[in-house]
C-alpha cells in the first residue's frame, strides 16, 4: 500500500495547527496559557530584546492578551513551569521534569570531557563550595560567586570557575532556576524549586524514550527520525531508530509523503489517523502575525524552508556590513504562508520599522499594508510603545536571502 501523501497546502495547514497558528488569535486565562505551552512542548528563552524577548513574543503571537507577568507568575510562584535545556534554554511544563532526570544523567557523561576543553580548569573544585553556599545562604546569582577569581576576558564563553560550576550544577540537576532578576539567572537547590510531586517520579529509560518521541510527533504532526530526535534533544540516534522501527511494527506510526513548497516529496512519519487529524485542522485565518525568530514553527530552519519556501538565518552574529537584512529581523506570517520579514524595534516610546521585505511574488496592496500596520500597532502596544513609525523607504523590493 503506498504511503499517504499530503499536499504542500495540507501539510502547512496541519503543521500550523499543531503549532497553534491555524486558529484566530484569542485571549485566555491561566489554564489556557498553560495548555498552550504544553501544546507547544516548550517555549525557547532568549535574551535579545529589540522589541520584546522571544519567549514572550511566541506566546503573544498566539494569545494577544498575554502579558509577560503571566509567565513570571507560573515560573516563580505557581511552579507550574520550569526552565531548562532542550536544543537551547527553554520554559517547559513542570510535568516534563520527571523525564529530565535522564537528561541530567546524560549531561554529566556528555559534558564532562567537552567542558574540560571549553572552560578554564578549576570549576569542578567549586561544586561542593557552591552547593554549600546555596544550601546555607539561599538562591545565588553568578554575580554572587567567584570572589577573587579572574573574570572573563576572552568573550561569551570565557567563564570564571564558579560561574561554570553554577551552570554545570544546573545542567546536571542539582540546582534549578528559581527566578530571573533582569535577565540574570538565580539558582537554588532543585528540591526548593521543583514541587515534590514532579521531582520524585523517575520513569525508566524506555518510558522516557517513548514520551520524548511520541510527544515530538504529536506536536509536529509529521516528522522524520532526525526531526523527532531534535525536538527535545533527549534521545540518541540509535534510540530513535529503534523506537521508530518498533512503533512502525506495532502500527502506531506509518510512513507518509509530504510535498514541499517546491513540489519535492519528502518521506516522513505520522500517526495512522493523520487524514482525520487533517480534517479537524482549521484553515489558518488571513490575519498577519509578526513572529519571533525563535518561534517553534520556524526553529527548524530547514523544515521551514521545505514547507514554506522561506529561507531564514538570524544575523545577530553576522558583521553588520555582511548582513542581508538586519541584526534581528522578524518573520511575518499571513494565513498559511510566510509573507516576508521585517526589521522593527522599539526606540523610546515608538516602534520604529526600518524595512519590510516581502517574499518574491507577493503584492503589497493597500489592504495588506493596512493589515501589516495594524499588526505593528498591536506589537507596539504589547512592547509598551505608544505609537508606530516607518522610516522613509521602509517598504523594500524582495531580496534573495541566499545571495552575498
Amino acid at each position: 500500500m503506498p504511503p499517504i501523501r499530503l499536499s504542500n497546502r495540507d501539510a502547512r495547514r496541519l503543521f500550523l495547527h499543531r503549532h497553534a497558528l491555524a486558529e484566530p488569535p484569542r485571549g485566555g486565562g491561566r489554564d489556557d496559557l498553560l495548555g498552550l505551552i504544553d501544546r507547544l512542548g516548550f517555549v525557547q528563552v532568549d535574551s535579545i530584546r529589540t522589541v520584546e524577548r522571544a519567549h514572550h513574543m511566541i506566546l503573544w503571537s498566539r494569545r494577544p492578551a498575554y502579558q509577560p507577568d503571566q509567565l513570571k507568575a507560573e515560573l516563580e510562584h505557581h511552579r507550574s513551569l520550569f526552565e531548562h535545556w532542550t536544543h537551547d534554554a527553554a520554559v517547559l511544563p513542570v510535568s516534563a521534569f520527571p523525564y529530565w532526570h535522564h537528561r541530567f544523567e546524560r549531561s554529566r557523561a556528555r559534558l564532562a570531557e567537552k567542558w574540560k576543553q571549553w572552560f578554564r580548569p578549576g570549576y569542578e573544585a567549586q561544586f561542593d563550595t557552591i552547593l554549600s553556599r546555596v544550601t546555607a545562604e539561599g538562591a545565588l546569582r553568578v554575580s554572587d560567586v567567584g570572589e577573587g577569581e579572574q573574570r572573563s576576558k576572552g568573550g561569551w564563553w570565557d567563564w570564571h570557575p564558579s560561574k561554570t560550576a553554577l551552570e554545570w550544577l544546573w545542567r546536571t540537576g542539582d540546582l534549578a532556576i528559581t527566578r530571573r532578576e533582569g535577565f540574570q539567572k538565580v539558582y537554588d537547590l532543585t528540591h526548593r524549586v521543583i514541587p515534590a510531586a514532579h521531582r520524585a517520579p523517575r520513569p525508566d529509560e524506555a518510558a522516557m524514550i517513548d514520551w520524548a518521541l511520541s510527544g515530538a510527533l504529536e506536536r509536529l504532526g509529521f516528522a522524520d527520525p532526525s526531526e523527532l530526535r531534535a525536538f527535545w534533544h533527549l534521545t540518541t540516534p540509535e534510540e530513535t531508530r529503534a523506537w521508530v522501527a518498533s512503533a512502525l511494527g506495532r502500527g502506531e506510526i506509518c510512513p507518509v509523503e509530504i510535498e514541499g513548497a517546491d513540489g519535492r516529496l519528502r518521506r516522513s512519519l505520522a500517526r495512522p489517523d493523520i487524514l482525520a487529524r487533517l480534517a479537524e485542522a482549521p484553515e489558518p485565518p488571513g490575519r498577519i502575525r509578526i513572529l519571533s525568530p525563535f518561534d517553534p514553527a520556524l526553529r527548524d530552519r530547514d523544515r521551514a524552508e521545505f514547507l514554506f519556501g522561506f529561507f531564514y538565518r538570524i544575523e545577530v552574529f553576522v558583521p553588520e556590513p555582511k548582513r542581508r537584512f538586519g541584526y534581528y529581523v522578524f518573520p511575518v506570517l499571513e494565513g498559511d504562508r510566510i509573507m516576508g520579514r521585517i526589521d522593527t524595534r522599539v526606540t523610546g516610546d515608538t516602534l520604529v520599522t526600518r524595512a519590510f521585505w516581502p517574499e518574491p511574488g507577493l503584492r503589497m496592496g493597500t489592504r495588506r499594508l493596512d493589515r501589516l500596520q495594524a499588526e505593528l500597532l498591536r506589537l507596539a502596544r504589547f512592547a509598551g510603545a505608544t505609537r508606530t513609525a516607518c522610516l522613509p523607504g521602509w517598504l523594500r523590493e524582495p531580496r534573495d536571502p541566499r545571495s552575498a
